[in-house]
């Protein structure tokens, strides 16, 4: 059983690791002179893929609070990285999806984390422990989880 200690510094590696990899996207968004988005608007961008959803549907999937999508959402329109278009169906409803420009910067996304992958290999870091890794923090979200009461998270059961 974990002490509070090392859970308390289990929580701030975790804060730590997010801001990391943020700071490598924005040195890969600098390295390509990318300058009219920033590194979480990268990502939320990323996570839209190849689909077409809502702002709601995107907060959702990618854990981002709704007030911040919704912002990042319209400077990314502004900048022509996604498309915005009222749902056909539900005129409230409005739903984003990547323009040519964003399909441009989810590639080259995509691109950073096949080189980071490919760099991995040969080191301590092997697939198993990467697996392992990813195990663990999905036990540690579905603990938060069941914590908050919360179960509109996609692909968590209530195992605790």
């Amino acid at each position: 059983m974990p002490s509070p200690h090392q859970y308390y510094e289990t929580i701030q590696l975790i804060e730590r690791l997010h801001r990391r990899f943020l700071d490598v996207l924005k040195v890969e968004l600098d390295r390509r002179n990318i300058q009219d988005i920033n590194n979480v608007q990268s990502m939320i961008l990323y996570n839209v893929g190849d689909e077409e959803m809502t702002v709601g549907e995107l907060t959702i999937r990618g854990y981002y609070l709704g007030s911040n999508v919704s912002y990042n959402v319209k400077k990314m329109v502004e900048n022509d990285y996604l498309i915005q278009e009222r749902s056909i169906h539900d005129k409230r409803s409005i739903r984003v999806r990547l323009s040519d420009k964003g399909m441009t910067l989810r590639d080259i996304v995509s691109d950073m984390f096949e080189k980071h992958v490919e760099k991995i290999k040969g080191t301590e870091l092997t697939d198993e422990k990467i697996a392992e890794v990813g195990t663990i923090l999905k036990m540690l979200e579905r603990f938060w989880a069941s914590q908050t009461n919360f179960t509109g998270l996609s692909g968590i059961d209530d195992d605790f």
